[in-house]
């Protein structure tokens, strides 16, 4: 399966969701920046408050594209188990580096909205698609310290470890492929460019109306 864009497989993800439709105590969580486009359709079409929390990935050293773990919003650290050799200095150094950014990209996107609150609510985890499966985990460790009581995960493209590795943490993760063969997200859409900060606080925006 071939999206055209974030938008349209944010419409194709919300068809799988339709049960969640309108439900009560139940909100949709994206991952900026790309995952906010996707978020903001479904949930605009299941009638759910959209909101973000923002772990960041952990690049390998000389290669920052090549994830080697994630961090949540606080600075709690998830490794990639096969990942050796990586000095701690340059883990915390990271680490240090994303939380800030982290806590730079939660300041602007969220604005004056009052703190998120997840306490016993169903949370929709969605972002643009999983590769390795880290920063999607670094997003559950978060809403679980929120005291969410039940997390879905949903994304529309996804390798099938990464499906492994997500139910070993969620409640349940919804997604429309899982190719045996799989690159990298980006190769499941027509159009991928870099969604910009500019897009996100407005998606953020439109979905308080």
């Amino acid at each position: 399966m071939i999206f055209q864009n974030r938008a349209e497989a944010g419409q194709k993800l919300a068809e799988k969701l339709g049960k969640y439709a309108e439900s009560e105590n139940t909100m949709i969580i994206a991952l900026p920046r790309g995952g906010v486009v996707v978020g903001y359709e479904v949930a605009r079409a299941l009638n759910l408050p959209l909101d973000i929390v923002v772990p960041r990935k952990i690049g390998a050293p000389g290669n920052p594209e090549f994830s080697i773990g994630a961090i949540t919003e606080t600075g709690e650290m998830i490794l990639n188990e096969e990942v050796f050799g990586i000095s701690e200095d340059y883990l915390k150094n990271e680490a240090e580096k994303e939380k800030r950014e982290a806590g730079r990209r939660l300041k602007l996107y969220r604005g004056d909205r009052p703190p998120l609150d997840l306490k016993n609510k169903t949370v929709i985890i969605v972002d643009d698609g999983l590769a390795t499966g880290l920063t999607m985990r670094a997003a559950i460790a978060s809403v679980k310290k929120m005291k969410a009581k039940k997390i879905i995960v949903a994304v529309p493209i996804t390798p099938p470890e990464a499906v492994e590795l997500i139910k070993k943490e969620a409640d349940e993760i919804i997604y429309l492929e899982a190719p045996l063969l799989f690159g990298a997200v980006g190769a499941f859409y027509k159009e991928f460019g870099q969604t910009t900060d500019e897009e996100v606080i407005e998606l953020l925006k439109k979905s308080e109306k």
